[in-house]
């Protein structure tokens, strides 16, 4: 849109610190995923919970948005190269083009406010930049925004171990320094004493073999 257009008008659309001088379209998207296996009915006792077989999956919204070009008054020539330009809206297609190049690639989250919603927590997945003859001073550019779920944890005190009833099972892991390995004695006599260690006394006895009395 032409910046004569847009002089008096005040823009609703904004992403992250970026004022589009127009909006071709928005096309919002939510989903649920939801699982295909037999779900149990849900009963008065509370068994049967569908909402724990179904989530909600990152919501998206697809903008077509206009940049006028910088400091040029019309958009279909650039009357900054004859002398007619506006101090507002500095930045060139080119640098609209790259700010938000710079967005993706370094992982901005960005706050989105269109003229159904307001997402917070975007990230750019899409860029797409149509140029043609009559947008060849402008930046017509289409976005596809994705929601980023964040969650936090908490860190809490347990209890020593010597004041849980199954310390050795349910106490915290503890870094007990580096262990020193023994290897196993794989000579003939170990061999033959960890094989008649498995056989009975009284079958030891039977075929004459002395057993060491306690």
């Amino acid at each position: 849109m032409d910046i004569l257009s847009t002089l008096f008008k005040l823009s609703k659309r904004q992403i992250g610190i970026m004022v589009p001088d127009v909006v071709v379209s928005e096309k919002h998207s939510d989903s649920l995923e939801i699982t295909e296996h037999p779900v149990e009915r849900p009963t008065e006792s509370g068994a049967g919970v569908v909402a724990d077989h179904a989530y909600k999956r990152p919501c998206e919204v697809t903008m077509e948005c206009g940049f006028a070009g910088g400091g040029s008054l019309l958009d279909a020539f650039d009357t900054r190269t004859i002398g007619f330009s506006t101090p507002l809206n500095s930045m060139s297609p080119r640098d609209v083009y790259a700010a938000f190049l710079d967005m993706q690639q370094k992982r901005e989250l960005l706050s989105v406010t269109t003229g159904k919603r307001v997402y917070k927590n975007m990230l750019i997945k899409g860029i797409e930049v149509t140029t043609d003859k009559t947008t060849e001073n402008v930046l017509s550019i289409t976005l596809t925004l994705r929601e980023v779920i964040l969650t936090s944890t908490q860190k809490i005190q347990v209890a020593a171990k010597a004041d849980m009833a199954l310390g050795e099972n349910t106490a915290a892991s503890k870094n007990a320094g580096t262990k020193s390995l023994t290897p196993p004695d794989t000579s003939l006599a170990a061999s033959i004493n960890n094989f008649l260690s498995g056989v009975p006394g009284d079958a030891l006895s039977a075929i004459g073999i002395p057993l060491a009395k306690p």
